[in-house]
């Protein structure tokens, strides 16, 4: 069910023109700890992965995870509107014959720390890399966990909408007596449905599996994700002139997706290289791109 939105209205068919992004380089904790209570709409992040990026990073070890993370989760909380929404891209690799635990034991420690675990989406990356594992497949998706504050939070499910395929054209042509009423499946797993309110809907609702590409240019960095991934989740959540933060920046995706949708953005990284060459990226005067956001659906 849709949640309700909460906080400024915005229209919008004319989104006001977002600042460029605002850019630190330092620890995000730190960072976090001078920005004001309550100010943010969406957290959209990757940090690093356990035992991965040690180049860039460090690589925080497995089992040191959870305690390194927490602190800042804690300031994500703090600084996020209660309407707000925290959504963190991770997977855990496998090492030693089987996979690690750390995400499974971070989502319960946040849990304690007071955020709701909304919701868990996939990322299915259709061109990952080809390979060959003694005892595994292909690694094609990663996690994306959604946190909330609060059971009521700011959610624009249109913006996300999809056709809803040439499936319909068949399947609606002729109902049935049960097609018009809300028909229980047949195998008893509690479902049911009422195909007829199909009818007429040129859309549909997503799933929470968002099929896309991997990036394919690493943009200056060894882990960056798809532009239009965070733009997905920009959309769900937030409408134009809300502010979107990423604390692991990296190579500045979010906040360039934030930007081009005309968001307001802020980006952290412990890495000068990065802060520097996305502040290139966004000279004062840049305008955002067009068109900034299309109108939801009316009626």
């Amino acid at each position: 069910m849709p949640a309700k939105p909460s906080g400024r209205a915005a229209d919008p068919d004319r989104p006001p023109s977002p600042r460029p992004p605002r850019l630190h380089h330092g620890d995000c904790l730190e960072v976090l700890r001078e920005m004001p209570g309550g100010s943010v709409d969406l957290v959209f992040t990757s940090p690093p992965y356990a035992d991965q990026r040690k180049a860039s990073y460090g690589g925080i070890r497995p089992d040191r995870y959870v305690a390194w993370f927490l602190p800042i989760a804690a300031e994500l909380r703090r600084v996020l509107k209660p309407a707000g929404t925290f959504v963190l891209n991770i997977k855990e690799k496998a090492s030693r014959g089987e996979r690690d635990t750390y995400v499974i034991e971070l989502i319960l420690a946040m849990r304690r720390q007071g955020w709701m675990w909304t919701e868990e989406f996939v990322w299915h990356k259709r061109n990952c890399y080809p390979g060959k594992w003694p005892n595994r497949f292909r690694d094609a998706w990663e996690r994306l966990l959604q946190f909330n504050k609060a059971r009521r939070f700011a959610m624009y499910q249109e913006a996300v909408m999809v056709p809803m395929g040439a499936w319909a054209q068949t399947r609606l042509r002729r109902l049935s007596a049960a097609d018009r009423t809300r028909d229980r499946s047949g195998v008893g797993n509690a479902f049911a449905k009422n195909v007829s309110n199909w009818l007429g809907r040129p859309m549909a609702y997503p799933t929470n599996v968002l099929h896309l590409a991997t990036e394919c240019g690493n943009r200056r960095h060894s882990a960056a994700f798809p532009r239009s991934l965070p733009e997905w989740f920009i959309r769900l959540f937030t409408r134009a002139g809300d502010l979107v933060l990423d604390p692991f920046m990296g190579s500045g995706t979010t906040v360039a997706a934030a930007h081009g949708l005309g968001r307001e953005s802020i980006g952290i990284d412990t890495v000068g290289g990065f802060v520097e060459a996305v502040r290139r990226e966004f000279p004062p005067d840049r305008p955002p791109e067009t068109p900034v956001e299309p109108a939801p659906p009316r009626g």
